[in-house]
């Protein structure tokens, strides 16, 4: 398995029946025999390496994936022969029946006498890949806190609206994915990649940004593609669309592939500050903390305080591509269009 970018359509990395482990038509036997020509086992080099790490031959092995396909658990299963959860097909999911999960929750075993050991698949499996990747970055942090006050009125004041146009419930969420649509355009390089052996960046024309949705499933990140020609009630609408496809586990490979920029709403289940890690070829991601009510001078001149609506905001960078200063630049802009959602307007198109 190939390491996969977060830019890259992950449907590569799989056979053409959506499997995540690929089918390999390969021979196994003991140390120092013949195995005959004629006789091939259907499994994963993975499975072939655990086999023979632990002197199984696979040739004996009853498989239970399709086509007598010898699966891992089918070799755990006789590794550990007491432990159910490890063994059973029906504690793991393929990328088919959930392709956007990072983390379902069907693949928890519950408490047992002894260890679980349990198959890391799907995108679990390529998260762990990205995320090693992106342990080669060096990155760099940033954060500044948003007064959402203004937002939050114009938010109130058109849901009515909204609803007669097919948005049930407006969110904060359109609003700061046109933002940042608006605040890339004016800062491209946020919205680039990077390819450190060819020694290049790619600024997209495109503002293709992956929005993180927490579900019942697991983490899923579908994409909004075209933002920058989109309006705030069209990202709603196509974020609407997303989220019910995530949360049913139906997101499609188009829907979750080649994000530019991501942003994560972690303020959604709790938080204020968070240290949001880039996905490579991306350069740049932003977390949004929580909304607070919380006690402000009115102006640096006075004395007086006022209660106003906080959120904090989290930026991550690669520091090979993102400089400090255009860090801070481009969260001024986009800071500037959440505290005054009006201003938006005049660089819509």
């Amino acid at each position: 398995l190939r390491i996969p970018s977060v830019g890259a359509n992950y449907s590569s990395y799989y056979d053409r029946s959506g499997n995540e482990n690929a089918v390999h038509e390969t021979e196994f036997h003991p140390r120092g025999e013949q195995a005959p020509s004629t006789l091939k086992v259907l499994t994963s080099p993975a499975v072939r390496k655990l086999g023979k790490e632990n002197n199984i031959d696979l040739e004996t092995v009853l498989g239970t994936g399709p086509g007598g396909r010898v699966l891992k658990a089918d070799i755990l299963k006789i590794i550990h022969p007491n432990n159910v959860s490890a063994s059973s097909p029906s504690s793991s999911s393929t990328l088919a029946q959930e392709p956007m999960m990072t983390s379902p929750t069907t693949s928890i075993p519950s408490p047992k006498d002894e260890d679980a050991v349990i198959s890391i698949r799907g995108y679990n499996r390529l998260m762990i890949k990205s995320m090693t990747s992106s342990l080669q970055i060096p990155h760099m942090g940033y954060g500044d806190e948003i007064n959402v006050d203004a937002l939050t009125k114009v938010r109130d004041m058109l849901r009515p609206l909204a609803q007669t146009m097919g948005v049930p419930k407006l969110t904060y969420m359109p609003f700061f994915v046109k933002a940042a649509s608006l605040a890339l355009t004016k800062y491209p390089t946020l919205n680039s990649s990077i390819d450190v052996e060819e020694m290049t960046l790619t600024y997209h024309v495109g503002h293709d940004i992956g929005v993180a949705v927490d579900t019942e499933r697991g983490l899923a990140v579908p994409v909004v593609k075209g933002c920058e020609g989109m309006s705030v009630l069209e990202i709603a609408i196509e974020l609407g669309r997303l989220y019910s496809l995530a949360a049913e586990g139906n997101l499609s490979g188009d829907d979750i592939s080649k994000p530019s920029f991501t942003l994560s709403n972690i303020g959604a289940i709790g938080g204020t500050y968070m240290s949001p890690v880039v996905l490579p070829p991306q350069v740049a991601i932003g977390a949004m903390g929580k909304i607070q009510r919380l006690p402000r001078f009115v102006d640096d001149d006075s004395d007086q305080l006022e209660a106003v609506r906080i959120m904090r905001m989290s930026w991550g960078a690669d520091h090979r591509a993102v400089d400090g200063a255009t860090m801070a630049r481009f969260s001024n802009l986009w800071k500037s269009y959440c505290e005054n959602p009006s201003s938006m307007m005049f660089g819509m198109r």
